[in-house]
C-alpha cells in the first residue's frame, strides 16, 4: 500500500485536522505494515499559488517552455505524481469561513490538470485518479456537520469525484472553538470515528 498523507493546515504544530489524519495514518500502518508513506504539510513546504505566470506555462506546449515555465510546471508535475502512485490517501482539512484552507485549494489546483488527472468528453468530464480510497479529516471550531453551512464536505466530495475518487470516507472533528470540555469531546469522537472507520 502507498498511502499519500495531505496536511492542508496553515499551523504547523498544534492542527487537529494534522493531529486526526496522522491517527489515520497509524492505523493504516498497523494493519498493513509494509506500507510506504508520503507525507506532504503544505504550511512547512507551501506549493505555489496558481497565477497568471503558472497559467501561461500549463498552457505551453511543453518543447516550447522557458527554463522558468518548465521548472513551475514540474512543481505540479510532482504532486501529480504522488496522487496517481498512492493507493490511499488521506487529507487532514481544517475549515477555514466556511471553507477550505487556501493550501487545500492550492493542492487541488495543482493536481487538477485535463488530460491528465481528469479528461473531458462527450458525455462530460472523466477523472482517471481511480481505485483510490481516499479519507478526509476535518476540524472545525463550530459545530457544522449535516447543516446548511456546512458547503466543505459537498464541495471536497465534488472535487475528488470529479477527478475519479468516489470512494471517501469523512471524520469530523468539531466545537474546537467552544472550550476544553468541547474540544475533549470533539477529540473523543473523532478518535472513535477513526477507530470504526479505518479497516
Amino acid at each position: 500500500m502507498n498511502i499519500l498523507q495531505i496536511n492542508s493546515s496553515a499551523r504547523s504544530t498544534g492542527s487537529e485536522s494534522t493531529r486526526m489524519a496522522d491517527a489515520i495514518v497509524a492505523k493504516l500502518q498497523a494493519a498493513n505494515p509494509g506500507a510506504q508513506l508520503t507525507r506532504r504539510d503544505l504550511a512547512s513546504n507551501p506549493h505555489p499559488a496558481l497565477d497568471e505566470p503558472t497559467l501561461g506555462a500549463l498552457f505551453t506546449p511543453a518543447d516550447q517552455r522557458t527554463p522558468e515555465q518548465a521548472a513551475r510546471v514540474a512543481l505540479d508535475d510532482a504532486l501529480i505524481a504522488q496522487a496517481q502512485a498512492a493507493d490511499t490517501i488521506v487529507i487532514g482539512a481544517p475549515m477555514y469561513n466556511f471553507g477550505s484552507s487556501v493550501q487545500l485549494k492550492g493542492w487541488f489546483d495543482a493536481i487538477a490538470r485535463a488530460g491528465v488527472t481528469f479528461a473531458y468528453t462527450a458525455t462530460g468530464p472523466v477523472g482517471k485518479l481511480t481505485g483510490k480510497k481516499v479519507y478526509v479529516a476535518f476540524a472545525r471550531g463550530g459545530m457544522y456537520r449535516d447543516t446548511p453551512n456546512d458547503t466543505q464536505t459537498p464541495h471536497l466530495k465534488m472535487l475528488l469525484g470529479f477527478l475519479g475518487m468516489t470512494d471517501v470516507t469523512f471524520v469530523y472533528s468539531e466545537g474546537m472553538a467552544m472550550g476544553p470540555d468541547a474540544v475533549a469531546k470533539a477529540q473523543a469522537e473523532a478518535n472513535a470515528e477513526i477507530e470504526a472507520a479505518v479497516a
